[in-house]
């Protein structure tokens, strides 16, 4: 652990007692204890929320600001040793999550219960973490993940908004949200995605949707889907397709045509990154990182 991350983690009002989950010892010394012990056959899963706005999407890049480079730092920072991460969902520039899970396999352990805390001191505003657990060896964020759910939000009035413009797609034309519903419904189940994806991806474009709910909150609209996996832009895809059937531009029965298409240019726009959330993930053990975006909470 470098000097800079003990003395922030040292700083706040923590329990000086740290049950060490790497060697299961305990330690209630009256100053802070590190220890380093192997954790070969296990995994961390840490869940985290992030603003996307300033971020070029998820996945590291050189030279630029990257979720993924933001948690490995912090991660660097903790364990004194360079970590790569997996995520449940590389998500592009803009997207914000409120349920993105991430895994990583260290070689030094720490007391899990404080690592949430370690991390919050380090990490910048714009991210999070929610909590951690450890997981066995072969657990793995992406390929471990049963489900995932991204939930869109469309900001329907005549005005934009100087608070949600980062937060919501501002569409000033009225919506027909039963049209939208109706074109959703030829979406449902599985299908070939290749119209909504930018780009084909090696294991073809079949995907199974299980659910694509879309509610509205006043002048919010709020799209929900979820799926096994998804393809790359395929919810901004959907999501672009269903605001021009909801805005009469296409019929929303011409949906199982654009589909069997399989051409991205018969599809509607990409809807914009900032409505977009990656709210959660499911996992065989019943864990789901599901929480709603701050727009929608109760």
């Amino acid at each position: 652990m470098t000097r800079r991350a003990r003395q922030r983690y040292e700083a706040g009002s923590v329990s000086q007692a740290a049950t060490f989950r790497g060697s299961h010892s305990t330690s209630t010394k009256s100053s802070w204890t590190w220890t380093i012990d192997a954790l070969s056959d296990r995994r961390i899963r840490i869940t985290v929320e992030y603003d996307g706005t300033q971020f070029h999407g998820f996945q590291r890049q050189p030279s630029v600001r990257t979720v993924a480079g933001v948690l490995e730092a912090a991660l660097h920072e903790i364990f004194g040793e360079r970590i790569a991460i997996t995520a449940a969902g590389r998500t592009d520039a803009g997207v914000h999550a409120t349920g993105q899970v991430i895994s990583f396999l260290p070689s030094h352990a720490f007391p899990l219960d404080r690592l949430a805390l370690a991390l919050n001191r380090i990490l910048p505003r714009d991210v999070s973490v929610r909590d951690t657990a450890e997981m066995p060896g072969d657990f793995s964020a992406r390929f471990s993940a049963v489900s995932r759910t991204y939930v869109y939000a469309i900001l329907n009035r005549r005005d934009p908004s100087a608070l949600l413009g980062r937060y919501a797609w501002h569409v000033y034309k009225p919506l027909d949200v039963e049209a939208m519903r109706a074109a959703a419904a030829h979406l449902i189940g599985e299908h070939d995605f290749r119209s909504f994806c930018a780009l084909p991806e090696s294991g073809g474009t079949n995907r199974t949707v299980l659910g694509l709910k879309i509610d509205r909150h006043g002048e919010i609209l709020r799209l929900e889907i979820g799926a096994g996996g998804f393809l790359h832009h395929m919810v901004r895809a959907i999501v672009g397709t269903l605001v021009e059937c909801a805005g009469g531009r296409r019929d929303p029965e011409s949906v199982p045509a654009i589909l069997a298409a399989r051409d991205r240019a018969a599809a509607g726009v990409n809807a914009p990154p900032h409505g977009l959330y990656l709210a959660g993930v499911r996992y065989p053990d019943g864990y789901d990182s599901l929480r709603e975006p701050w727009l929608f909470a109760q």
